[in-house]
């Protein structure tokens, strides 16, 4: 390449207004500097300050002009400063004067660094930042508790007692519990906002609409972040924002159509494994299905061999020994290729992602979207092994999300999408926020009449008079204000009904309170009738649950020894696990708030097995720690040794956190009894959540 050439281009691109070419010749310039150990000439940092790519400046050969500029658009984020550059420190000027924003912007953007900077300049009393999954709860929580915990306490799970300064890190399913806890909020923060559509997400987009209409009432401030989108629909939930599109990237992209000259399954593997092989870098591959998952996970398996890399060998062998000896994880870790979809344990996919990013450890990860959706990790390489997202489809606003993960400021200048089946067809992206049927049961149609359409209006008072006929008016007034149904308005109607007109099939509702666990099954195939289906046959799902309730005194291993006869292995065991703790449990939480009104009878109460359920029969503490990365087969060995109790019915999160800290992890790696060698690394990422350095 010549430099001073391609300097020329650029300042032509610049000359002729064109930022975008501008910014991409560059980004490729400063790749070739990397990758020749090159250091930047003062023609080229002036070209970065030109670009607003100050974080780029090489600040021992800038002139005193660029020098400046550094340290200009340096900011405290807490705990240090970051130059940002020109975009984000436009954001953060506008989130300083007190407006209100919605952004899109590129998924290199940098989006947390203006958000820490508010925070720690600002110093606002309560934020509230939403985001979309439980995983990316805890990668945010992890950087903002080492931030910010010294003045902040940092809520992530329901039912904690609040401090005078808190930061709030929910996905939308959580936030909806605090609406009536929290007085008032300095700024609400939506990461990905889109999936308040139904476009995007069909199935959770009416809880997110519900949290921030409910939340953004409550908001001084709100701050909202998505990527890709052109315009936004004139909506209720962002009047009075100002909408944002920001075309500014600081990698570039560059893509292979591959194919158009791979015609069939044995070319396409044939390429990847060539690809796999070429160089040795982080390789993200998107299967698109379950089945690609397994296809490309039993072919890498063949194809590649066993690293010598001990930290691997390690995790391999833990696997095994928690989970499975046939566990095909276990023998892929050891070759440095990883799994990531949204029916592993939580602390499986945080500690495969924990190893992607070490220099030594996985150099692939196969992804279903959960990749794009629960985490902020980025490659060198993208695989895009499938143009589909499930059954459907890939549409054009999640497949330039899944490219969006190749390149990383500093690491990847350059982003390497390899691209295996014909791409979707390019689009703009325009953004529809509505209320949906699914929020008619939530919605007060006098408060919102002037966001409401005629329609709607009409579907919701034809719901609560059918509703009150069911009920009494008084009392669906009141359970509608009071509780927080979590399923959809026409299951709560169908539940009411169903009750009222056949009552006796409800009579072994208490027998849930049972520990014969033979008594569950009536009541549970009742139940399961308005679930919408669950991934089995309900006998084979009542079947699981049963099994389930002996999950802390049973391993894992022992656990899937008895399903075996039920024919459910391992990756449907984690499955089924997903839906009994959060789709069966939503459901009968809300049987439970009707079954109280209806049948007025004060003795039946099932929340004690709706709570054990919702943490998979396991310590609530125990099942929370999994979200921060501490597997349950850990949190049972430091129980056994006597270190933290916690079946204690009144530990909480934050008091296990606190001795946590108190016994200290070095304490634990060394006295802990039959302490797995992997568990001293698990040990250290752990406690690198929970502590501020």
């Amino acid at each position: 390449m010549e430099i001073f050439e391609t300097c020329s281009i650029i300042n032509d691109h610049l000359t002729n207004r064109n930022d975008v070419s501008a910014r991409a010749e560059l980004i490729k310039l400063l790749d070739f500097h990397a990758q020749n150990e090159i250091a930047y000439s003062p023609l080229v940092n002036h070209l970065i300050r030109a670009t607003g790519l100050y974080p780029y400046l090489q600040v021992e050969t800038a002139n005193w002009q660029d020098r400046f500029v550094y340290e200009a658009f340096k900011v405290d984020i807490g705990k240090g400063t970051a130059t940002l550059h020109r975009e984000q420190s436009s954001l953060l000027k506008k989130l300083l004067d007190g407006e209100s924003i919605a952004v899109s912007a590129p998924t290199s953007f940098g989006k947390s660094f203006v958000i820490d900077a508010f925070i720690a300049l600002k110093k606002p009393k309560n934020v509230v930042i939403i985001v979309p999954t439980i995983a990316l709860t805890d990668e945010t929580r992890r950087r903002i508790y080492k931030k910010f915990a010294n003045t902040y306490k940092i809520i992530t799970t329901t039912d904690v007692e609040l401090s005078d300064q808190n930061i709030f890190i929910f996905p939308q399913e959580r936030a909806v519990n605090y609406v009536n806890r929290i007085e008032s909020i300095d700024i609400l923060i939506i990461d990905e906002f889109y999936k308040a559509s139904v476009r995007f997400d069909k199935e959770r987009a009416p809880t997110l609409v519900k949290a921030m209409l409910e939340l953004g009432r409550k908001a001084k401030q709100k701050y909202f972040l998505a990527p890709n989108i052109s315009t936004l629909k004139e909506n209720p939930f962002t009047e009075g924002m100002e909408f944002i599109p920001v075309n500014f990237s600081t990698v570039f992209t560059e893509k292979q159509d591959l194919y158009k000259t791979l015609n069939d399954i044995d070319s396409k593997s044939k390429k990847l494994i060539e690809i796999l092989h070429a160089k040795k870098t982080k390789t993200l591959i998107y299967a698109g299905t379950y089945s690609n998952i397994n296809y490309l996970s039993n072919l890498l398996e063949k194809e590649f061999n066993i690293l010598e890399i001990d930290l691997l060998a390690n995790f391999s062998a833990w696997l095994k020994l928690n989970y499975s000896d046939q566990y095909l994880l276990a023998d892929l870790v050891h070759k440095g290729i990883g799994i990531h979809n949204g029916r592993l344990h939580r602390s499986l996919s945080q500690i495969q992602i924990k190893l992607f990013e070490e220099e030594n450890g996985l150099e692939t990860i196969i992804s279903t979207s959960s990749i794009i959706e629960g985490i902020n990790t980025s490659t060198e390489n993208v695989v895009i092994w499938s143009n589909r997202n499930g059954n459907p489809l890939l549409n054009d606003f999640t497949y330039k999300n899944i490219i969006g993960r190749g390149g990383r400021m500093f690491k990847h200048f350059i982003g390497k999408i390899f691209i295996f089946e014909e791409p979707p067809v390019q689009e703009q992206t325009q953004l529809d926020i509505e209320f949906s049927d699914a929020n008619i049961g939530s919605i007060d149609e006098v408060t919102f009449k002037k966001e409401l359409t005629r329609e709607q209006i009409v579907k919701i008072i034809a719901y609560k008079e059918e509703m009150s006929n069911l009920l009494g008016k008084d009392t669906w007034t009141r359970l509608s204000k009071e509780e927080t149904f979590q399923s959809n308005a026409s299951i709560i109607k169908d539940l009411a009904t169903d009750m009222i007109e056949k009552p006796s099939t409800w009579n072994s509702l208490p027998l849930l309170n049972s520990f014969d666990v033979n008594k569950w099954d009536n009541i549970l195939y009742k139940a399961l009738n308005f679930s919408g289906g669950v991934g089995v046959q309900y006998r084979s799902f009542v079947s699981f649950i049963k099994i389930l309730s002996e999950n802390w005194v049973k391993s894992i291993p022992q656990i899937l020894t008895r399903l075996k006869t039920h024919n459910i292995e391992l990756d449907l065991f984690f499955e089924l696990e997903k839906n009994a703790t959060f789709k069966l449990t939503s459901l009968l939480s809300d049987i439970n708030i009707l079954q109280r009104e209806i049948f007025k009878n004060k003795s039946i109460d099932i929340s004690p097995f709706v709570s054990k359920l919702s943490h998979a029969f396991l310590p609530s503490v125990v099942f929370q720690l999994e979200e921060y990365g501490l597997p349950r087969v850990l949190a049972k060995r430091i129980h056994n040794a006597g270190y933290i109790n916690f079946v204690d019915p009144n530990l909480t999160l934050h008091q296990a956190i606190l001795m946590f800290d108190k016994i200290g992890k070095d304490q634990l790696k060394k006295n802990l009894p039959e302490l797995h060698v992997f568990e001293e690394y698990i040990l250290d990422y752990f406690y690198d959540g929970i502590t501020i350095k």
